[in-house]
């Protein structure tokens, strides 16, 4: 679908909430939001949808929570999904795992593209507001005077000039790079890690197709995920930034390592990124809320960051209508925000474990690393214990 762009030459009326950001957690919300009949605009200043995001992966807890939004049924119809885990090194299985035990209701990790995401979550905004969604439009400034959130918006569109404007709440789900995280104050805790990804988008070949596989090599994984279309996705690890690598050179990484050989031809989309994380200690001030990535961004390396997203606004939501309406719920607050804060920690704790089980080692530590894969994968409640931890099921992960 389209993006839509309201126009921006009259006055905005105030909306219950802004939202800052139209990536998948603020059009998630604000889904919640218009739901519950309060009144919301989401402010996004991208003119045209990315098409080559990362993140892909939709974890049980998170399609139960877009499950309240009505939106999951239309992902799982155009989603692939991923049964199982294979752990394989030097041409040998290390070990396996199975997802079905990990939820009743969802029974595998959703594989998606992003933009498709985002598209499903579009029409269920517009279907509820059909003029909620304002594009080209970024918001630069806030303040809060105890009633109601002013904040500036710049338009991207030629001559309207910037305008001020006001909201019962901000949200801030402008990602990882949130120019309005300031706003919280300087307490934001930041890793940079040694770990380096190049992936790429290839015609699917003969793996199968509700499996994902992770090549633990002696210099360094290669995953392997399925996606829609008979894609799959290939990730490799590297030692340095990838620079000017192509489709070409990701294909070579992988047959070296993997005997595997996906065309370049077939490519349809290719990402490199190196792995940082940043976590505000507080993701409430006043009637300001940070949301999603711009309250935590973590390694992408395991697709949690857009599932806690999702999260973070599912358990936001119920608490809109009382901010609102008063007195201002200042201890539900600070406890949503304490949550919050540990479940991100949890979420980055098992991306640095992914991330750590993905590096290069010497022979002799592969060799004992992959047979203590191999051993806690063969004691089936290890197994259900690490398959539960991977698809994000904890006690921290969010709304049952």
């Amino acid at each position: 679908m389209p993006f839509t762009t309201r126009s921006c030459a009259v006055p905005e009326a105030r909306p219950d909430v802004a939202i800052a950001g139209g990536g998948p957690v603020g059009l998630y919300l604000a889904v919640l939001l218009l739901q519950q009949g309060l009144s919301v605009r989401v402010y996004e200043q991208r003119r045209t949808r990315e098409r080559h995001s990362r993140a892909i992966g939709i974890h049980p807890p998170a399609l139960r929570a877009l499950a309240l939004a009505g939106a999951a049924s239309a992902m799982v119809r155009d989603g692939v999904p991923i049964r199982s885990g294979l752990a394989m090194s030097r041409g040998r299985v290390v070990g396996r795992m199975d997802f079905g035990g990990v939820a009743e209701d969802f029974p595998f990790i959703l594989a998606l593209p992003q933009f498709r995401t985002e598209e499903i979550l579009e029409e269920r905004v517009l279907a509820l507001d059909s003029g909620a969604i304002v594009r080209g439009a970024k918001v630069t400034g806030v303040a809060d005077d105890d009633g109601a959130v002013t904040f500036t918006v710049r338009y991207t569109t030629g001559g309207t000039p910037p305008a001020v404007l006001t909201a019962g709440v901000l949200v801030a789900a402008d990602g990882a790079r949130s120019g309005l995280r300031d706003y919280f104050g300087p307490a934001v805790v930041r890793r940079n890690y040694p770990d380096h990804y190049l992936m790429g988008d290839f015609a699917a070949g003969d793996l199968d197709a509700e499996r994902a596989v992770l090549f633990l090599e002696p210099d360094g994984i290669v995953e392997s995920f399925p996606l829609p279309g008979h894609l799959r996705r290939w990730v490799v690890r590297l030692p340095a930034p990838a620079g000017n690598a192509d489709a070409t050179e990701l294909g070579r990484l992988v047959r070296q390592r993997t005997g595997i050989n996906p065309a370049p031809a077939t490519n349809t989309m290719l990402s490199a990124f190196s792995v940082r994380s940043a976590i505000a200690r507080d993701s409430v001030r006043g009637r300001a809320v940070l949301l999603g990535d711009a309250a935590h961004e973590i390694s992408p390396i395991g697709g949690q960051g857009m599932n806690l997203g999702w999260l973070d606004a599912a358990s936001l939501a119920p608490l809109m209508p009382r901010i609102l309406a008063g007195p201002y719920p200042a201890g539900e607050l600070r406890d949503y925000g304490r949550a919050r804060h540990r479940a991100a920690l949890v979420a980055r704790r098992q991306a640095e474990i992914n991330m750590l089980l993905g590096r290069p080692l010497p022979a002799p530590l592969l060799t004992a690393r992959n047979a203590a894969v191999g051993a806690a994968a063969a004691v089936p409640t290890v197994n259900r214990w690490v398959a539960r931890r991977f698809t994000m099921q904890s006690d921290t992960s969010g709304p049952a």
